[in-house]
């Protein structure tokens, strides 16, 4: 049916799926950018029988762009009320053109043209829109490794380190896995065979790399001299670029054995394909969590550094500036790693005091101070005189009292021998 389009989210994307003409109008509407969904690989849920011939014939005609849900796209989820499936995660619906005016309809359209009502295709389109969104994130890997330092192919190509080095190995196992499903088109059990033991090996790395950033937040959590913080920080500052790269190549890693792994599923256990999506989103889910923790830490440690630094500018002029520096530095890679994880993270990056605002600060403490200070001893200065006034008072009354006394005494002697 025209002016009709089947929308499919499963909170990481949006499938839109329908005439190439109504869909690009949809997206233009919108103003949402995508890319191609790769819909023709439906055509392997047909090879199963679980699609009948003209269900087969709308995917063979139909167009698919997928967008990444962000803030902006996810609106549309609700804006069209797309009704979600406990079972499956998933949120569908269909919008309709109708009078110039997009609709939303939550409920399915069972018409001739309509996908959502055959589960195997929703589960098949559900499986592709997770390969489409963990490729995208293996691009903008592969981007993040290439814009970072020279120094990090140095660490990912290092054969003196055993963990690494079967790192390494297994990468080019993936990629060549990778490679003959591109050709192919599905995960026979030979491709798979190849990579099975990937998995362990590059857990192990990402194991070993955290590992290394919560050794460098412990060194710098035991410094309190900033001399001692300088020096630490500064080091951070590469050896965290690198971890992160490593950390950055097996979560790459990971995602391209998720992609074969939905193919090879539905290759073999295609009945088990939704279960296994839903499972694979689940683990990647707790990967990424145990990503932020240990990274999130490092870059507490590193704030409170610097604010460590900040504290004594007054007396480290030089050194203080630079350990701020090193912990905006480390956290500004760490939140770029972050983003090309999908990972959302918040960050406040302290800015290095100025000496000459912390001495004027300094300065204008020690006036108020010192204004205090004068009052006080004008205060005391006062209470001083007023008591050394009334001591004399006393003391002078004291000796007047004694010379009469005495004068007293002395014309009495007279008297008597007078």
């Amino acid at each position: 049916m025209n002016n009709e389009v089947q929308l499919i989210s499963d909170g990481d994307g949006l499938a839109v799926i329908g005439n190439a003409t109504d869909v690009e109008r949809f997206l233009a509407s919108e103003g949402l950018p995508s890319k191609d969904l790769g819909l023709q690989r439906l055509k392997s849920v047909v090879g199963t029988g679980a699609v009948v011939g003209q269900e087969g014939a709308v995917i063979a005609a139909d167009s698919g762009r997928w967008v990444k849900l962000t803030s902006e796209s996810a609106q549309l989820v609700r804006k069209y009320g797309l009704r979600e499936s406990s079972k499956t995660g998933l949120s569908t619906g269909v919008v309709r053109r109708h009078n110039g005016q997009i609709r939303g309809f939550v409920e399915f359209v069972k018409g001739p043209r309509s996908l959502l009502t055959n589960p195997a295709i929703v589960a098949g389109a559900a499986r592709i829109m997770a390969q489409v969104a963990m490729q995208q994130t293996m691009d903008e890997i592969t981007d993040y490794l290439a814009t970072i330092d020279e120094k990090v192919d140095d660490v990912l190509r290092a054969q003196k380190d055993a963990v690494l080095a079967r790192m390494t190995g297994g990468g080019f196992v993936i990629e060549e896995a990778m490679t003959i499903r591109e050709k192919r088109g599905r995960v026979d059990e030979v491709t798979w065979s190849k990579v099975q033991a990937a998995p362990a090996t590059i857990a192990e790395t990402q194991a070993y790399a955290l590992r290394q950033l919560d050794a460098l937040a412990e060194k710098i959590e035991r410094k309190t001299k900033v001399g001692d913080l300088a020096t630490t920080a500064k080091g951070a500052e590469s050896a965290v670029r690198e971890w992160l790269a490593v950390l950055a190549r097996c979560f790459q890693l990971q995602d391209a054995i998720a992609v074969l792994e939905l193919d090879r599923v539905l290759d073999a256990s295609p009945e088990e394909l939704d279960g296994h999506r839903l499972g694979l989103k689940a683990a990647r889910l707790d990967r990424l969590e145990h990503i932020s923790r240990r990274t999130e830490r490092l870059v507490a440690c590193m704030n409170a550094a610097a604010g460590t630094a900040n504290a004594k500018v007054l007396l480290h002029p030089t050194k203080s500036p630079a350990v701020v520096q090193s912990s905006n530095h480390v956290a500004t890679g760490i939140d770029d790693f972050h983003g090309r994880l999908g990972i959302e993270s918040g960050r406040h990056s302290p800015e290095a005091r100025r000496w000459g605002e912390a001495a004027a600060e300094a300065r204008d403490k020690a006036l108020k101070t010192g204004a205090k200070g004068v009052d006080a001893a004008r205060s005391l200065g006062n209470e001083t005189l007023d008591r050394a006034s009334s001591v004399k008072g006393k003391l002078s009354s004291a000796l007047a009292e004694r010379a009469r006394r005495r004068r007293g005494t002395e014309k009495e002697h007279d008297d008597e021998e007078g």
